[in-house]
């Protein structure tokens, strides 16, 4: 009898719009005008409620995400029965990926990378990867990678247009001291990198990748000998074939991407986060 509530922008809101449709759990997701339309109609088709959070409650940064979570903190407090998942705070979170999709990674190979890029969003994904090979394969390095503009890794805030990366806040089980590097990539960058990878690849992804390829590859072009590296792909593109795939709106947000030794030249120049940021930005 209870309903499922959650801030998303993304696949959690989808997973638990499945697992409520599976289920016969009431499933509401808060979203903002950043949530693609195919995602939204994605979590309409699964019959998750979507409740909308104007652009007008974003903070001096652009940013949501603190009103998405107070709405969805308000309707669990208002709809009898309701429960706010809260990704950002869940303990569960890294308990998850720590459990299973460590296991999964760890299965998959003869011998363990050296090196594992991955995007931090809420952090429970690379708290819990690095949780679970720090005592199992200590040797294998962990990079993170977050959108220019976020907080999380105490780089300055400004607006930036990608989903599924960023926060206004470092999430408590972010923790700098498990990671050999941390990147924050700009979303012209990221983008960019998403168009080369369809077109040179076949591969169409979601946008955060775009991101975490660049950061992969900038951590190989600083290496003295060859490495394997796993870099982590959260989704697909088709759900930004109105966004990040549409020149009319790269235009209309005034991104031009970056092609050939342009693009070549920028994740060159990709640099780590200094460690000392990030530790300040952990302690606020």
């Amino acid at each position: 009898g209870g309903t499922i509530i959650e801030s998303s922008s993304g696949n959690f809101g989808i997973g638990l719009a499945m697992v409520g449709a599976a289920l016969g759990y009431p499933v509401i997701i808060v979203v903002d005008p950043k949530t693609p339309p195919p995602l939204r109609r994605m979590l309409s088709a699964y019959g998750a409620q979507l409740v909308d959070v104007p652009a007008s409650e974003a903070d001096a940064f652009g940013s949501l995400q603190g009103a998405r979570m107070k709405k969805a903190e308000a309707l669990a407090r208002d709809i009898p029965g309701g429960w706010y998942v809260c990704q950002h705070l869940n303990a569960a979170n890294p308990d998850a990926h720590a459990e299973y999709t460590a296991r999964e990674i760890d299965e998959a190979f003869d011998h363990p990378p050296d090196m594992i890029v991955v995007g931090i969003s809420t952090a429970g994904q690379v708290a819990g990867l690095t949780r679970y090979f720090a005592k199992r394969h200590p040797a294998v390095k962990f990079v993170a990678v977050d959108v220019e503009g976020s907080a999380i890794l105490g780089t300055p805030r400004h607006p930036y247009k990608m989903t599924g990366l960023g926060l206004c806040f470092a999430p408590p089980v972010f923790d700098p001291a498990a990671l050999a590097a941390a990147y924050s990539v700009s979303d012209q960058i990221a983008f960019s990198m998403c168009h080369l990878l369809a077109r040179s690849e076949g591969l169409l992804l979601g946008a955060s990748t775009g991101a975490i390829v660049a950061a992969g590859l900038a951590c190989a072009g600083a290496s003295d000998v060859p490495k394997k590296i796993l870099m982590i792909n959260p989704d697909r593109g088709d759900r930004y074939l109105e966004t990040v795939y549409n020149p009319d709106w790269l235009e209309a947000q005034d991104i031009e991407l970056l092609e050939g030794a342009d693009l070549t030249a920028a994740v060159a120049n990709l640099k780590p986060v200094p460690r000392d940021i990030l530790l300040r930005a952990q302690a606020v």
